[in-house]
C-alpha cells in the first residue's frame, strides 16, 4: 500500500473531495433558510426557490439555490484571534489547506529518481489535463478555489520533472552545478 502512494500522485485526492462536493450537490444547488444572502436571483431580481422531493420532483419551497462558489465560502467555524478579530474558516479555505499540504509532499517526493517517479509525473500531468479540462467544461468548476487547485497540480507537474531531472544530473555526475550551468 505504501508503493502505491509513492507512485499515485497525492493532488488526486484534494479534486477527488472536490469532484465528491460538487456532483454531489454538498455545495451548491441545496436549499437554504430565506434570511441568508446566498441566494441566486434571477433576472426579475427574486429568488430562485425550489427543493426536490424523493421522486426527483422540483417543488418551490422558502429556501433559495446557492451556486457551488458560494456554498463553497460559507463559513463552517469562527475562530477568535488574539486580535480581537474573528477568522471566519470555510471550507474553502480548509480544501486548499489540504491541497497545499499535500503539493508539499508531492515535490518532496519528486526528489526520487527511481522509475516510480517517473509514474508518478506522468500521472500528475494526466490529473493536470483532467482539472484544466474541468475548470473550462463544467459547471461549478470555474471559480477561484478550484483555479488555485488546477494551479498546484500544474506546479507539481513542472516541479516534479525539474527536479527530478536537477538531482538525476547530481547523481550521476554529469554537471557541476544546477541544471547543467556553473
Amino acid at each position: 500500500m505504501l508503493a502505491s502512494l509513492n507512485v499515485m500522485p497525492l493532488l488526486l485526492i484534494p479534486l477527488a473531495l472536490y469532484n465528491f462536493v460538487v456532483f454531489t450537490g454538498l455545495m451548491g444547488t441545496r436549499v437554504i433558510t430565506p434570511e441568508t444572502s446566498l441566494c441566486v436571483m434571477s433576472p426579475s431580481s427574486e429568488r430562485i426557490k425550489y427543493t426536490e422531493t424523493q421522486s426527483g420532483d422540483a417543488v418551490k419551497m422558502d429556501g433559495c439555490v446557492v451556486s457551488v462558489d458560494q456554498g463553497l465560502h460559507e463559513t463552517i467555524f469562527t475562530i477568535g484571534m488574539f486580535s480581537g478579530d474573528a477568522w471566519n474558516v470555510s471550507f474553502a479555505d480548509l480544501f486548499l489547506a489540504l491541497s497545499l499540504l499535500l503539493l508539499f509532499v508531492e515535490i518532496v517526493k519528486s526528489t526520487r529518481t527511481d522509475s516510480t517517479s517517473i509514474i508518478n509525473h506522468g500521472l500528475s500531468m494526466l490529473v493536470a489535463v483532467v482539472c484544466i479540462i474541468q475548470f473550462v467544461t463544467n459547471q461549478g468548476f470555474s471559480n477561484s478555489v478550484f483555479f488555485l487547485l488546477m494551479l498546484m497540480t500544474l506546479l507539481d507537474v513542472v516541479a516534479g520533472f525539474t527536479v527530478t531531472i536537477v538531482a538525476a544530473k547530481r547523481d550521476f555526475g554529469s554537471s557541476s552545478g544546477v541544471a547543467g550551468t556553473h
